[in-house]
């Protein structure tokens, strides 16, 4: 039986990634930061199955005896800060989480078994202002934001220990990728539990920032599929995850509530105080690597996946009223 571990478990991406391991019979140890809510709700159908360690990614002597401990075949870090709130509120802290504690799992994995393969989460915040369109494993890095730089260093180390260090180390640069257990401070999750709740009388209005802004939307669970399979494959290297396709958030909301037969226009009220500094510019993924050397391919459409949150978030609601 092979071990994995998984930082940040409790979370969209750990979740489906720790059902899917199951599935293929692995051992799962999930890691959980000591100060974090005990709020398992994303693994309630497999949490008997999975074992729970509460381990900061700041400690490096508890990272070290982890590993030491169980010895995995592979490591998947998802733990990050990434509420937009916090952007610029904390960045030391972001930098942190998000950039030095993969230092740490890389460089423990170096001292411990150099066979162990590492998966990083990383993000098309690389990007920033993007000097092309759409972006690739080639495109040039300028993220703009605190989150996006310290994920380019995370990124910029893994590529260092695969190729000084001959680790098994792969990132995995993600587009935006959703889910109905996307956490409700993202603004997808505004958008479907906010027409849910219009839907169901319960509010009237939602406020959200810049209508206008795009992204390219992808299901979580099909990128936890290809973050396993970069892991199965004989050389290590970063792929980019996406649809290709672009849509803003106007797109999004009309979606929502048309799944709930209203019109957003009626619901939706732009606000300037919500809007992000220091945002992505355009962003749209090209994942033809993924698709070549993975044969990976995303199978859930951008209507697909609103609806099914919408959908969720209503029988969320149904079982409260």
């Amino acid at each position: 039986m092979r071990t994995a571990i998984i930082t940040g478990i409790t979370g969209q991406d750990g979740s489906y990634l720790a059902e899917l391991l199951l599935d293929k019979d692995y051992q799962v140890i999930g890691v959980v930061r000591p100060d974090s809510p005990k709020q398992y709700d994303r693994l309630k159908a497999i949490k008997d199955r999975v074992e729970i360690v509460e381990v900061s990614l700041t400690d490096l002597s508890s990272l070290r005896t982890l590993v030491e401990r169980h010895r995995p075949s592979e490591i998947y870090n998802f733990a990050a800060r990434a509420s937009s709130s916090q952007l610029f509120s904390d960045p030391l802290s972001t930098c942190e989480f998000n950039g030095l504690a993969v230092v740490r799992l890389l460089d423990i994995i170096r001292q411990v078994d150099p066979t162990i393969r590492f998966c990083q989460a990383s993000s098309s915040e690389l990007f920033g202002n993007a000097t092309e369109s759409p972006q690739s494993e080639t495109t040039v890095l300028r993220p703009r934001n605190p989150y996006g730089i310290a994920k380019l260093l995370a990124h910029g180390m893994v590529g260092s220990y695969r190729e000084t260090h001959n680790i098994f180390a792969c990132s995995s640069i993600l587009f935006n990728h959703e889910s109905p257990r996307r956490g409700h401070e993202f603004v997808t999750r505004k958008i479907s539990m906010g027409a849910a709740r219009i839907s169901a009388g319960l509010e009237s209005k939602i406020h959200l920032g810049n209508l206008e802004a795009t992204r390219d939307w992808g299901y979580a669970g099909d990128y936890v599929k290809a973050m396993w399979k970069m892991l199965q494959i004989s050389t290590p290297t970063d792929y980019v995850l996406a649809t290709g396709e672009s849509h803003s958030v106007r797109d999004f909301c009309d979606i929502a509530f048309r799944r709930v037969g209203l019109d957003y226009r009626n619901h939706v009220v732009e606000d300037p105080s919500v809007k992000r500094s220091g945002d992505a510019a355009r962003l749209v993924g090209d994942a033809s690597k993924a698709r070549q050397l993975l044969d990976w391919t995303p199978t859930i459409s951008f209507e697909e996946l609103v609806c099914m949150m919408v959908d969720a978030d209503l029988q969320a609601i149904k079982t409260l009223i």
